[in-house]
């Protein structure tokens, strides 16, 4: 089968294009993303302004029109928590189908981190035991644990590397006294969410997700050799705090030329950076593996279980 998968993100529209069959792994063929960074769009009364729904409809209709060329099976849509959370949210849907006929399915934040902990671990393997999950995108950050397939707990916190900038990190480059509001706002968001996890065993793997945590350990992390040749990509608690200061001080524009650090997520690395280290504080983390597998492939992945 030839399957798409859009995602409808708070920082990029991306279209992702597999050949897979039940009990297969997945095989990219194509990606293709658009710049949304849809928190600059966000209005005083948590709605999307007219000029960010007109940036969410040409992306969608961009990818609409990929998908129709590429002779897919399906076409898997779905949109997370900026236009979840948004007060126009369903007028936005609305006229979204309306205008490119995408139907998007809106996955609540405890589904983002099921589905995206289901992907960890097919990836993983059920050799990883009890696992630990921290991804984090534009808008919030999903934490999960589990030992079976689907995770024992899971939630989502507004902790988002994007929502976190607006929130926050208003200068370019950000200043000391902005960091520390955010550390400090992380560190109290995380404090509340702990007994939630209480009763969990203590994690045999720690996982990280997500393009951000996968350009944190590009530029801060190291690898070591993996199973069937691959590399496994590691990511230190003290090697994050090391480079955190240091790349809050380089303006976004000029972050680019670092490794790891794209232009669809230089405005948002730091704070990215910030919440992950509080997120690994919190949870006595020392290190992570960081999966190259996340939300998409989970949504490909339950689809084909159904299947099955």
């Amino acid at each position: 089968m030839r399957l798409g998968v859009l995602d409808v993100g708070s920082n990029t529209v991306h279209l992702l294009i597999v050949d897979a069959h039940p009990g297969a792994r997945p095989i990219p063929q194509s990606s293709h993303k658009s710049v949304l960074r849809l928190m600059r769009y966000l209005t005083p009364d948590g709605s999307i302004s007219d000029e960010g729904v007109a940036v969410i409809l040409e992306s969608i209709g961009a990818a609409a029109a990929i998908a129709r060329e590429s002779g897919l099976d399906e076409l898997l849509s779905m949109a997370t928590s900026a236009i979840r959370e948004a007060t126009n949210g369903p007028e936005v849907l609305a006229l979204v189908e309306e205008r490119t006929g995408i139907a998007l399915q809106v996955l609540s934040g405890d589904d983002e981190a099921k589905l995206t902990f289901l992907a960890v671990r097919r990836w993983y393997g059920w050799s990883a035991g009890e696992m630990l999950l921290l991804d984090i995108g534009g808008g919030s950050l999903e934490i999960a644990a589990g030992g079976d397939e689907y995770p024992d707990v899971a939630i989502s916190l507004p902790l988002g590397a994007g929502r976190s900038t607006v929130g926050f990190l208003h200068d370019d480059p950000p200043t000391a006294a902005q960091q520390e509001a955010l550390r400090l706002h992380a560190r109290e968001v995380l404090a509340a969410a702990l007994p939630a996890f209480a009763e969990e065993p203590d994690a045999h793997h720690v996982v990280g997700s997500s393009k951000t945590i996968r350009s944190l350990a590009r530029l801060a992390g190291s690898v070591a050799d993996g199973i069937g040749g691959t590399e496994r990509s590691l990511l230190r608690r003290s090697q994050l705090d090391d480079w955190i200061p240091r790349l809050a001080r380089i303006p976004a524009e000029a972050r680019p030329a670092l490794p790891g650090i794209t232009a669809d997520r230089t405005f948002q690395i730091v704070a990215g950076g910030i919440v992950l280290s509080e997120a690994m504080a919190a949870f006595r983390v020392r290190e992570l593996d960081v999966s190259p597998w996340a939300l998409r492939e989970g949504i490909i992945l339950r689809y084909l279980d159904r299947l099955g």
